[in-house]
Protein backbone atom coordinates (compact mmCIF):
# COMPACT_ATOMS: atom_id res chain seq x y z
CA UNK A 1 0.00 0.00 0.00
CA UNK A 2 1.50 3.33 -0.93
CA UNK A 3 1.36 6.42 1.62
CA UNK A 4 0.29 9.68 0.88
CA UNK A 5 1.51 11.85 3.66
CA UNK A 6 4.22 11.36 6.01
CA UNK A 7 4.39 13.08 8.99
CA UNK A 8 4.64 12.80 12.61
CA UNK A 9 1.42 12.65 15.54
CA UNK A 10 2.32 15.41 18.56
CA UNK A 11 0.30 13.84 21.82
CA UNK A 12 1.51 16.41 24.26
CA UNK A 13 5.66 16.33 24.28
CA UNK A 14 5.19 12.48 22.62
CA UNK A 15 6.13 12.78 18.48
CA UNK A 16 4.99 9.84 16.67
CA UNK A 17 6.37 9.01 13.12
CA UNK A 18 3.89 7.96 10.76
CA UNK A 19 2.70 7.67 7.38
CA UNK A 20 -0.73 7.60 6.14
CA UNK A 21 -2.78 5.14 4.06
CA UNK A 22 -5.73 5.34 1.62
CA UNK A 23 -8.44 3.37 4.03
CA UNK A 24 -11.03 2.76 0.86
CA UNK A 25 -10.71 2.32 -2.68
CA UNK A 26 -12.97 3.30 -5.86
CA UNK A 27 -14.37 0.42 -7.65
CA UNK A 28 -16.05 2.96 -10.42
CA UNK A 29 -15.39 1.97 -14.14
CA UNK A 30 -13.67 4.75 -15.68
CA UNK A 31 -14.79 5.29 -19.30
CA UNK A 32 -12.45 7.88 -22.05
CA UNK A 33 -13.76 10.40 -24.20
CA UNK A 34 -13.73 9.65 -28.18
CA UNK A 35 -14.68 11.16 -31.10
CA UNK A 36 -18.65 9.85 -31.87
CA UNK A 37 -18.08 10.30 -35.93
CA UNK A 38 -14.65 8.22 -36.20
CA UNK A 39 -14.09 6.90 -32.22
CA UNK A 40 -10.69 9.37 -31.83
CA UNK A 41 -9.26 9.60 -28.51
CA UNK A 42 -10.09 12.80 -27.14
CA UNK A 43 -7.12 14.68 -25.00
CA UNK A 44 -6.20 17.19 -23.05
CA UNK A 45 -3.20 19.67 -23.34
CA UNK A 46 -1.87 21.65 -21.05
CA UNK A 47 -0.72 24.68 -23.42
CA UNK A 48 0.42 28.15 -22.38
CA UNK A 49 -1.65 30.79 -23.58
CA UNK A 50 1.12 33.50 -24.09
CA UNK A 51 3.19 30.66 -25.91
CA UNK A 52 0.57 28.76 -27.60
CA UNK A 53 2.19 25.38 -27.61
CA UNK A 54 2.30 21.95 -24.85
CA UNK A 55 3.71 22.97 -21.21
CA UNK A 56 5.77 19.80 -19.56
CA UNK A 57 4.34 19.71 -16.21
CA UNK A 58 7.78 20.35 -14.49
CA UNK A 59 7.65 23.63 -15.95
CA UNK A 60 4.15 24.35 -14.35
CA UNK A 61 3.57 26.44 -11.06
CA UNK A 62 0.86 27.79 -9.19
CA UNK A 63 -0.29 31.69 -8.84
CA UNK A 64 -3.01 33.52 -7.55
CA UNK A 65 -5.86 35.34 -9.49
CA UNK A 66 -7.13 38.33 -7.99
CA UNK A 67 -10.33 40.25 -8.61
CA UNK A 68 -8.80 42.35 -11.43
CA UNK A 69 -7.16 38.70 -13.27
CA UNK A 70 -3.67 39.54 -12.42
CA UNK A 71 -1.86 36.60 -11.62
CA UNK A 72 0.43 36.34 -8.02
CA UNK A 73 3.18 33.67 -8.36
CA UNK A 74 2.86 31.90 -5.09
CA UNK A 75 6.38 29.33 -4.86
CA UNK A 76 6.89 26.16 -3.06
CA UNK A 77 9.35 28.23 -0.88
CA UNK A 78 7.18 30.95 -0.14
CA UNK A 79 4.52 28.02 0.97
CA UNK A 80 7.44 26.24 3.35
CA UNK A 81 8.01 29.20 4.84
CA UNK A 82 4.71 29.55 6.49
CA UNK A 83 3.89 29.27 9.99
CA UNK A 84 2.16 26.60 10.72
CA UNK A 85 3.16 23.82 13.29
CA UNK A 86 0.84 21.13 11.43
CA UNK A 87 2.65 21.44 8.15
CA UNK A 88 4.32 18.17 8.90
CA UNK A 89 2.51 17.06 12.15
CA UNK A 90 -0.67 15.80 12.43
CA UNK A 91 -1.39 18.01 16.08
CA UNK A 92 -3.74 16.72 18.55
CA UNK A 93 -5.97 19.82 19.82
CA UNK A 94 -8.53 17.66 22.56
CA UNK A 95 -9.82 14.62 22.85
CA UNK A 96 -14.46 14.20 22.58
CA UNK A 97 -16.58 11.62 22.67
CA UNK A 98 -17.66 10.66 18.99
CA UNK A 99 -21.02 11.00 19.51
CA UNK A 100 -20.28 15.02 19.27
CA UNK A 101 -19.18 15.34 15.97
CA UNK A 102 -22.03 16.04 13.30
CA UNK A 103 -21.76 12.87 10.50
CA UNK A 104 -22.36 16.07 8.07
CA UNK A 105 -18.44 16.76 8.75
CA UNK A 106 -17.17 12.96 8.23
CA UNK A 107 -14.92 12.77 4.88
CA UNK A 108 -12.51 10.73 3.86
CA UNK A 109 -10.82 7.99 5.75
CA UNK A 110 -7.26 7.08 6.32
CA UNK A 111 -5.26 4.56 8.26
CA UNK A 112 -2.62 5.91 10.29
CA UNK A 113 0.76 3.44 10.13
CA UNK A 114 4.51 3.94 11.81
CA UNK A 115 7.39 4.63 10.18
CA UNK A 116 9.69 2.28 12.14
CA UNK A 117 10.37 0.46 15.34
CA UNK A 118 11.07 3.66 17.53
CA UNK A 119 7.62 4.83 16.91
CA UNK A 120 5.85 1.49 17.37
CA UNK A 121 5.88 2.42 21.44
CA UNK A 122 4.21 5.23 21.27
CA UNK A 123 1.95 4.16 18.34
CA UNK A 124 0.63 1.63 20.57
CA UNK A 125 0.00 3.99 23.69
CA UNK A 126 -2.07 6.13 21.66
CA UNK A 127 -4.22 3.52 20.47
CA UNK A 128 -4.53 2.08 24.42
CA UNK A 129 -5.07 5.11 25.49
CA UNK A 130 -8.16 5.86 22.77
CA UNK A 131 -9.50 2.34 23.74
CA UNK A 132 -9.54 2.85 27.20
CA UNK A 133 -10.74 6.48 27.24
CA UNK A 134 -13.76 5.32 24.90
CA UNK A 135 -12.76 8.81 23.18
CA UNK A 136 -11.99 9.98 19.72
CA UNK A 137 -8.61 12.70 19.03
CA UNK A 138 -9.17 15.58 17.30
CA UNK A 139 -6.07 16.64 15.35
CA UNK A 140 -4.70 19.49 12.54
CA UNK A 141 -2.92 18.88 10.11
CA UNK A 142 -2.11 20.70 6.17
CA UNK A 143 -2.48 18.61 3.41
CA UNK A 144 -2.78 19.26 -0.50
CA UNK A 145 -2.26 22.90 0.70
CA UNK A 146 -4.83 23.98 3.14
CA UNK A 147 -4.75 22.98 6.91
CA UNK A 148 -7.45 20.15 7.65
CA UNK A 149 -9.24 19.05 10.59
CA UNK A 150 -9.05 15.01 12.13
CA UNK A 151 -10.57 12.97 13.79
CA UNK A 152 -8.10 9.56 15.06
CA UNK A 153 -9.63 6.80 16.05
CA UNK A 154 -9.14 2.73 17.16
CA UNK A 155 -10.24 0.35 13.93
CA UNK A 156 -8.78 -3.34 15.25
CA UNK A 157 -5.41 -2.70 15.80
CA UNK A 158 -4.51 0.34 13.72
CA UNK A 159 -5.59 3.96 14.48
CA UNK A 160 -7.30 5.42 11.17
CA UNK A 161 -8.01 9.06 10.47
CA UNK A 162 -11.19 10.40 8.87
CA UNK A 163 -10.91 13.65 7.47
CA UNK A 164 -13.29 16.45 8.62
CA UNK A 165 -14.32 19.35 7.32
CA UNK A 166 -14.51 22.73 9.05
CA UNK A 167 -17.76 23.69 11.20
CA UNK A 168 -18.54 26.96 9.12
CA UNK A 169 -17.95 24.45 5.79
CA UNK A 170 -21.08 22.72 6.64
CA UNK A 171 -24.74 24.22 5.42
CA UNK A 172 -27.40 25.25 7.40
CA UNK A 173 -30.48 23.59 6.09
CA UNK A 174 -32.30 26.45 5.71
CA UNK A 175 -35.29 26.72 3.49
CA UNK A 176 -35.04 22.90 2.81
CA UNK A 177 -37.59 21.14 4.46
CA UNK A 178 -41.66 21.38 3.15
CA UNK A 179 -43.13 24.83 3.99
CA UNK A 180 -46.52 23.29 3.99
CA UNK A 181 -48.15 22.75 7.31
CA UNK A 182 -48.59 18.51 7.60
CA UNK A 183 -50.20 16.89 10.22
CA UNK A 184 -49.28 13.13 10.48
CA UNK A 185 -51.94 11.10 12.07
CA UNK A 186 -51.26 8.75 14.69
CA UNK A 187 -52.71 5.64 12.73
CA UNK A 188 -49.89 7.23 9.51
CA UNK A 189 -47.37 6.28 12.14
CA UNK A 190 -48.43 3.17 12.89
CA UNK A 191 -48.58 1.67 9.37
CA UNK A 192 -44.92 3.67 9.26
CA UNK A 193 -43.66 1.77 12.42
CA UNK A 194 -45.01 -1.45 10.79
CA UNK A 195 -42.86 -1.03 7.66
CA UNK A 196 -39.76 -0.15 9.85
CA UNK A 197 -40.20 -3.80 11.64
CA UNK A 198 -41.25 -5.54 8.29
CA UNK A 199 -37.63 -3.92 7.17
CA UNK A 200 -35.74 -5.09 10.23
CA UNK A 201 -32.25 -4.73 10.17
CA UNK A 202 -29.82 -5.66 7.59
CA UNK A 203 -25.72 -6.76 7.32
CA UNK A 204 -24.42 -4.00 5.34
CA UNK A 205 -22.07 -6.73 3.84
CA UNK A 206 -24.97 -8.40 1.95
CA UNK A 207 -25.35 -5.12 0.42
CA UNK A 208 -23.87 -4.56 -3.51
CA UNK A 209 -23.85 -2.68 -6.27
CA UNK A 210 -26.01 -3.85 -8.74
CA UNK A 211 -25.15 -1.10 -11.43
CA UNK A 212 -21.69 -1.76 -10.62
CA UNK A 213 -22.02 -5.41 -11.77
CA UNK A 214 -24.30 -4.44 -14.86
CA UNK A 215 -22.21 -2.69 -16.30
CA UNK A 216 -18.91 -4.73 -16.40
CA UNK A 217 -21.54 -7.09 -17.58
CA UNK A 218 -21.70 -4.86 -20.08
CA UNK A 219 -18.46 -4.24 -20.99
CA UNK A 220 -17.47 -7.58 -21.14
CA UNK A 221 -19.90 -8.29 -23.73
CA UNK A 222 -18.76 -5.57 -25.80
CA UNK A 223 -15.17 -6.38 -25.63
CA UNK A 224 -16.08 -10.26 -26.17
CA UNK A 225 -17.93 -8.51 -29.96
CA UNK A 226 -21.13 -10.16 -28.21
CA UNK A 227 -24.54 -7.91 -28.63
CA UNK A 228 -25.55 -7.09 -25.32
CA UNK A 229 -29.29 -8.18 -24.18
CA UNK A 230 -30.61 -5.99 -21.88
CA UNK A 231 -33.40 -7.06 -19.49
CA UNK A 232 -36.47 -4.34 -19.37
CA UNK A 233 -36.30 -3.39 -15.70
CA UNK A 234 -38.71 -1.33 -13.99
CA UNK A 235 -38.85 2.70 -14.49
CA UNK A 236 -39.06 4.71 -11.32
CA UNK A 237 -42.31 6.55 -11.34
CA UNK A 238 -42.73 10.39 -11.14
CA UNK A 239 -43.12 12.34 -8.05
CA UNK A 240 -47.52 11.93 -8.05
CA UNK A 241 -49.69 12.13 -5.19
CA UNK A 242 -50.94 8.93 -3.67
CA UNK A 243 -53.18 8.20 -0.92
CA UNK A 244 -50.58 7.82 2.00
CA UNK A 245 -52.29 4.91 3.51
CA UNK A 246 -52.80 3.13 0.40
CA UNK A 247 -49.26 3.37 -0.01
CA UNK A 248 -48.32 2.48 3.08
CA UNK A 249 -50.44 -0.87 3.39
CA UNK A 250 -48.61 -1.91 0.01
CA UNK A 251 -45.48 -1.13 1.13
CA UNK A 252 -46.10 -3.28 4.39
CA UNK A 253 -46.97 -6.38 2.12
CA UNK A 254 -44.82 -5.87 -0.22
CA UNK A 255 -42.17 -6.30 2.35
CA UNK A 256 -43.67 -8.89 3.88
CA UNK A 257 -44.33 -10.59 0.70
CA UNK A 258 -40.41 -9.99 0.16
CA UNK A 259 -39.43 -12.02 3.10
CA UNK A 260 -41.84 -14.78 2.88
CA UNK A 261 -44.02 -13.91 5.47
CA UNK A 262 -47.56 -13.70 5.03
CA UNK A 263 -49.48 -10.14 3.59
CA UNK A 264 -52.97 -10.71 5.15
CA UNK A 265 -52.32 -9.86 8.62
CA UNK A 266 -50.57 -6.51 7.60
CA UNK A 267 -53.12 -5.85 5.53
CA UNK A 268 -55.85 -6.36 7.76
CA UNK A 269 -53.72 -4.05 10.13
CA UNK A 270 -53.61 -1.38 7.78
CA UNK A 271 -57.34 -1.54 6.46
CA UNK A 272 -58.05 -0.96 10.31
CA UNK A 273 -55.93 2.08 9.94
CA UNK A 274 -57.48 3.38 7.29
CA UNK A 275 -60.61 3.18 8.98
CA UNK A 276 -59.51 4.79 11.92
CA UNK A 277 -57.87 7.50 9.41
CA UNK A 278 -60.92 7.89 8.03
CA UNK A 279 -62.89 8.68 11.12
CA UNK A 280 -60.23 11.37 11.97
CA UNK A 281 -60.51 13.16 8.59
CA UNK A 282 -65.14 13.08 9.27
CA UNK A 283 -64.40 14.95 12.04
CA UNK A 284 -65.35 12.44 14.46
CA UNK A 285 -63.34 11.03 17.82
CA UNK A 286 -61.52 8.47 16.67
CA UNK A 287 -59.61 5.40 18.63
CA UNK A 288 -56.20 4.38 17.74
CA UNK A 289 -55.64 0.64 18.48
CA UNK A 290 -52.49 -0.89 18.14
CA UNK A 291 -51.93 -2.57 14.68
CA UNK A 292 -51.99 -6.43 14.54
CA UNK A 293 -48.16 -8.73 15.09
CA UNK A 294 -47.11 -6.36 17.54
CA UNK A 295 -45.61 -7.19 20.99
CA UNK A 296 -47.91 -5.24 23.28
CA UNK A 297 -50.91 -5.27 21.87
CA UNK A 298 -51.86 -8.59 23.82
CA UNK A 299 -50.75 -7.41 27.21
CA UNK A 300 -53.13 -4.76 26.46
CA UNK A 301 -56.47 -6.51 25.23
CA UNK A 302 -55.66 -9.00 27.91
CA UNK A 303 -55.51 -6.43 30.76
CA UNK A 304 -58.65 -4.77 28.67
CA UNK A 305 -60.16 -8.46 29.29
CA UNK A 306 -59.65 -8.92 32.72
CA UNK A 307 -60.75 -5.87 33.93
CA UNK A 308 -64.67 -6.37 33.31
CA UNK A 309 -64.48 -9.99 34.49
CA UNK A 310 -63.34 -8.24 37.65
CA UNK A 311 -66.08 -6.06 37.87
CA UNK A 312 -68.57 -8.91 36.83
CA UNK A 313 -67.08 -10.55 39.48
CA UNK A 314 -67.76 -7.65 42.14
CA UNK A 315 -70.97 -6.91 40.67
CA UNK A 316 -71.96 -10.68 41.06
CA UNK A 317 -70.96 -10.56 44.96
CA UNK A 318 -72.76 -7.19 45.58
CA UNK A 319 -76.30 -8.83 43.59
CA UNK A 320 -75.76 -12.15 46.17
CA UNK A 321 -75.56 -9.66 49.32
CA UNK A 322 -78.75 -7.66 48.28
CA UNK A 323 -80.57 -11.24 47.51
CA UNK A 324 -79.80 -12.55 50.67
CA UNK A 325 -80.51 -9.53 52.61
CA UNK A 326 -84.19 -9.19 51.04
CA UNK A 327 -84.72 -13.23 51.71
CA UNK A 328 -83.70 -12.39 54.98
CA UNK A 329 -85.76 -9.28 55.34
CA UNK A 330 -88.75 -11.59 53.52
CA UNK A 331 -88.61 -14.37 56.39
CA UNK A 332 -88.75 -11.98 59.48
CA UNK A 333 -92.12 -10.42 58.76
CA UNK A 334 -93.55 -14.11 57.65
CA UNK A 335 -92.95 -15.85 60.75
CA UNK A 336 -94.14 -12.78 62.45
CA UNK A 337 -97.70 -13.40 60.88
CA UNK A 338 -97.18 -17.43 61.49
CA UNK A 339 -96.31 -16.05 65.32
CA UNK A 340 -99.59 -13.75 65.25
CA UNK A 341 -101.76 -16.74 63.74
CA UNK A 342 -100.76 -19.09 66.00
CA UNK A 343 -101.61 -16.97 69.10
CA UNK A 344 -105.13 -15.79 67.65
CA UNK A 345 -106.25 -19.97 67.10
CA UNK A 346 -105.02 -20.31 70.86
CA UNK A 347 -106.71 -17.23 72.12
CA UNK A 348 -110.19 -18.97 69.83
CA UNK A 349 -110.09 -21.83 71.61
CA UNK A 350 -109.91 -20.38 75.12
CA UNK A 351 -112.53 -19.08 74.50
CA UNK A 352 -114.41 -21.72 73.24
CA UNK A 353 -113.70 -24.04 76.51
CA UNK A 354 -114.66 -21.21 78.76
CA UNK A 355 -118.00 -20.52 77.27
CA UNK A 356 -118.29 -24.51 77.28
CA UNK A 357 -117.24 -24.53 81.08
CA UNK A 358 -119.91 -21.78 81.90
CA UNK A 359 -122.96 -23.63 79.59
CA UNK A 360 -122.32 -26.52 81.84
CA UNK A 361 -122.69 -24.78 84.82
CA UNK A 362 -125.90 -23.25 84.22
CA UNK A 363 -127.20 -26.42 83.28
CA UNK A 364 -126.44 -28.17 86.69
CA UNK A 365 -128.08 -25.34 88.70
CA UNK A 366 -131.52 -25.77 86.42
CA UNK A 367 -131.63 -29.25 87.14
CA UNK A 368 -131.45 -29.04 90.91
Amino acid sequence: MRSIWNGNISFGLVSIPIKIYPATEDHSISFRQIHTRDGGRIRYRKVCELEDSPVESSEIGRAYEDADGALVPITDDDLAALPLPTTHTLEIEAFISAAEIDPLQMGDAYYLGTTGAAGAKPYTLLREALKRSEKVAIAKYAHRGRERLGMLRVVGDTIALHRLLWPDEVREPAGVAPKEKVTVKPAELDLADTLMETLGEVDLNDLHDEYHEALEELVAAKVSGATPIAEPGERPAGAQVVDLMAALKESVRSAKEARGEEGGEAGEGGEAAEGEAGEEEEGAEATVHELRGRKKAPAKKAAAKKAPAGEKKTAAKRSGTKAAKAAKSAEEPAGKAAGRKQTGTKKAAAKKTTAKKQTGRRGTRTAS
